[in-house]
């Protein structure tokens, strides 16, 4: 292949990732961030299966931190957000400082529309560890995105930046930051 056209092929996935983020709410703020990949729709074979021996895990172990994490993990990802709150909500009950978990249920708050919510959760993550890149990240998107507060967004996200300023993720938040501050992103 040519550089040209390694180039156009570069240039043609970052516009198609951030054309995604545009139209679809930010789906890199959708992922969880034990991993996982939103399926949207109903859930697949094996994540019905999955789902089905962790519920039995928990049934049988309440205590099992790890395994409310896979639950509310699997929820997210085959897109039923209420069961996925209340099993990060178990695990949280578990582990209260779990910075993870509380991403993860932030990010269903804001798939609900309970935004107070998310904000809370992303907050607390940060006061546990300030250096929490996703939580951050989160707490700007909902100010930029649900409350249209856009410079909240940039103040949050400057505190990204300044621990992160060259993944791809720093990329989409200046790129994000710059449509506020053209006139047409007004």
């Amino acid at each position: 292949m040519k550089k040209e056209q390694i180039l156009v092929a570069v240039i043609a996935l970052v516009a198609g990732l951030l054309l995604g983020i545009l139209f679809f709410g930010g789906k890199k703020d959708a992922v969880p961030v034990g991993g996982g990949v939103p399926m949207g729709g109903g859930a697949p074979a094996d994540y019905q299966q999955r789902i089905a021996e962790v519920e039995k895990i928990v049934a049988r172990e309440p205590g099992n931190v790890q395994a409310w994490i896979q639950l509310g993990n699997d929820y997210f990802d085959t897109d039923q957000t209420q069961k996925s709150i209340n099993a990060y909500g178990k695990a949280l009950e578990l582990d209260p400082n779990n910075t993870n978990v509380l991403t993860d249920q932030g990010v269903m708050y804001r798939k609900m529309g309970w935004f107070d919510k998310a904000i809370a959760n992303f907050e607390k993550a940060q006061k546990l560890d300030p250096k929490h890149l996703q939580s951050l990240y989160n707490l700007g998107v909902v100010y930029a995105q649900d409350l249209k507060q856009p410079a909240k967004a940039a103040e949050v996200w400057e505190r990204y930046l300044k621990m992160d300023s060259t993944s791809p993720t720093a990329q989409q938040i200046k790129a994000m930051m710059e449509q506020f501050r053209s006139p047409s992103g007004k």
